[in-house]
């Protein structure tokens, strides 16, 4: 069976009033701002929680691994579940489910319920990955490169200060749960306006602000053929899902790596722990200027496969220079790796411009990071493995350059004018 679909959003006949386009804006940043507060509350204060809790060394492995396996299967989820409940209220869910699993965790008294509440945090935020690429395909179909600046801006943005304010939160308050648990009232503030909208939803439609703009789709009023839902088979059976799920996978890879590492390998050359710290805490944080630059100057300054070569190549240069002549210019080679991080925002601009529809985009977001979040777990892994047979950085770093590498071959290709849809027709 199939459905006639067009680009533009199916309440695409109506505008929308500024005041409700404002508000749908305002809606995807603060949501995003949640996406992983979940994950980076839990690393400044992994001892304390392991001390309390009794938790095992397996048992804090599993939790920080918990992320990328709840990130890849419950974000495989998500599409069938937006198709059955709805977009909207499948999101308001999700972040109820950050919130609460935030607020409930630091409660519990024994490791496995506290592993059980971090999953249905995570799970809300897996959900979360999915959709908000979706929802700014449907209600912005043309302005998807400044709402991706937006919310990507707002999740470094969380990580970032959720990551260096738990810490201090802790050691002010006296007490590890206030530290992890004050991040909850993030999630209340984002639930507040997707409230307003499932109202508003029950009794008008959203319309589309700045239909008939050119932009990454078909031209108004042009109707293509595509399969009303987009299934696991067409999606294996479409190249462009392949290469874009290939290119997330080794960002994330090259991500989470460096999340892991960094300091590691810092420390190894002569670095002292603080100021390891210190270096990883600014690689960390160039994640709020980067998102919010780099979908601008692809919007603005050339096509998806320069700027893929430009970050590749800022990886292969800041990575050269930390694996010869680590303390030379550290500092270089860190705002380097730190501006060849916006491979992230980019990836996330792929979901929306290589599809035509909101539910190609949907399919797309889900596929590509269950795949790219499961490959990406194995990169810390592999590195600690490399390290401990060789003793030494040499072997690690040969396969993040290999990483770095694939993922500019794959980009080359994922960067042409070519749409999901057009492979299922």
């Amino acid at each position: 069976m199939t459905l006639a679909l067009t680009e533009a959003t199916p309440d695409a006949g109506t505008r929308r009033p500024r005041g409700l386009t404002i508000l749908l804006a305002a809606a995807i940043v603060l949501a995003a701002l949640n996406l992983r507060t979940a994950v980076t509350s839990i690393g400044p204060l992994l001892g304390e929680v392991q001390a309390a809790l009794g938790m095992s060394g397996t048992l804090a492995g599993v939790l920080t691994t918990l992320p990328v396996l709840c990130f890849a299967a419950f974000g495989a989820l998500t599409p069938i579940l937006a198709r059955r409940f709805g977009e909207h209220p499948v999101l308001l869910c999700a972040l109820f489910a950050i919130t609460a699993g935030i607020a409930v965790r630091p409660l519990v008294g024994s490791a496995i319920p506290f592993l059980l509440v971090s999953a249905f945090a995570l799970a809300g935020g897996a959900a979360g990955n999915v959709l908000i690429p979706t929802l700014v395909k449907r209600h912005f179909p043309h302005r998807v490169g400044a709402l991706t600046t937006a919310y990507t801006t707002a999740m470094a943005a969380g990580t970032t200060l959720v990551a260096a304010g738990t810490g201090p939160v802790e050691r002010m308050s006296g007490d590890w749960r206030l530290g992890l648990g004050v991040w909850a009232a993030f999630g209340v503030v984002a639930v507040l306006p997707w409230l307003a909208l499932l109202r508003h939803r029950a009794s008008t439609p959203y319309g589309t602000a700045g239909a008939g703009a050119p932009g990454t789709a078909d031209a108004p009023g042009e109707t293509r053929t595509v399969p009303a839902t987009i299934g696991l088979r067409g999606l294996l059976h479409s190249r462009t899902a392949w290469l874009i799920a290939g290119y997330f996978g080794t960002q994330s890879t090259v991500a989470y790596i460096l999340f892991g590492w960094y300091a590691e390998i810092l420390k190894s050359a002569g670095f002292s722990p603080s100021a390891a710290g210190l270096l990883l805490a600014v690689l960390t944080a160039m994640g709020v200027p980067v998102n919010l630059l780099v979908p601008l100057l692809i919007a603005k300054a050339g096509g998806v496969r320069v700027w893929m070569i430009v970050l590749g190549l800022s990886y292969l240069g800041g990575f050269g220079g930390l694996a010869l002549a680590p303390t030379a210019a550290t500092w270089l080679w860190t705002l380097l790796i730190g501006f060849g991080m916006g491979t992230f925002p980019l990836a996330l601009m792929l979901f929306a411009l290589r599809a035509r529809t909101a539910e190609g985009t949907a399919a797309l977001s889900a596929f590509t990071q269950s795949l790219g979040y499961l490959v990406a777990g194995a990169g810390p892994l592999l590195v600690g493995v490399l390290f401990e047979a060789t003793g030494g950085w040499a072997a690690p770093f040969a396969l993040i350059f290999a990483t770095v590498l694939t993922q500019l071959a794959i980009g080359w290709f994922a960067g042409r004018d070519r749409y999901l849809e057009d492979d299922l027709r």
